[in-house]
């Protein structure tokens, strides 16, 4: 079951937390999120899963950023938020879909527990100009039926900033990753 508006309003502070909060952006069933000022881009031609591959960062204006076809844009939320008890999910607007911009490729998908920000991985089908500050996904909240431990991933939990893919974490020969890099992230 997905919670409504009403419902999300009535359980923050409790099993949700939005900070900052706009009542403004409640729908009937989400909470419209926000875009950071900040992007990252990959600086590799090719992406190594089992590195931690370099990144760019890149400002929006006031006056907007393009983005380019065939390149995948890391952003993330302005709000922090925190869901325990339920399953937090995130989509694209659909006004911000109608432009051909996929907000997430493929991890709309929370945790039970998650605590942070959340990155977004932006991928335009035609070049579209985009600005911080812009209603740019909803998150809404399923219900959890069934036991369950919470979310307490060394990689992702607790994030203060956009986060590139952390994949390297998972495989043992973590000495092919330079340790100055290890550090920025951990």
């Amino acid at each position: 079951m997905i919670l409504s508006g009403e419902e999300i309003a009535r359980r923050l502070g409790g099993d949700i937390g939005i900070d900052p909060y706009d009542p403004a952006h409640l729908n009937p069933n989400s909470y419209n999120l926000t875009l950071h000022h900040e992007l990252m881009v990959y600086e590799e031609v090719v992406l190594d899963m089992k590195k931690l591959n370099r990144v760019q960062r890149l400002e929006i204006p006031d006056s907007g950023l393009v983005l380019e076809p065939r390149r995948l844009y890391l952003g993330r939320t302005i709000e922090r938020t925190e869901t325990h008890n339920l399953v937090p999910m995130i989509e694209g607007r659909s006004s911000v879909g109608r432009l051909g911009l996929f907000v997430h490729v493929t991890a709309g998908f929370g945790d039970v527990g998650f605590k942070g920000f959340w990155t977004l991985e932006m991928f335009a089908v035609q070049p579209v100009r985009i600005y911080a500050g812009v209603s740019i996904c909803q998150i809404f909240y399923h219900e959890i039926k069934g036991a369950y431990e919470e979310y307490r991933s060394d990689k992702y939990q607790n994030n203060r900033d956009i986060q590139p893919s952390l994949l390297f974490k998972e495989f043992s020969d973590e000495h092919d990753v330079d340790p100055q890099m290890r550090l920025k992230f951990d």
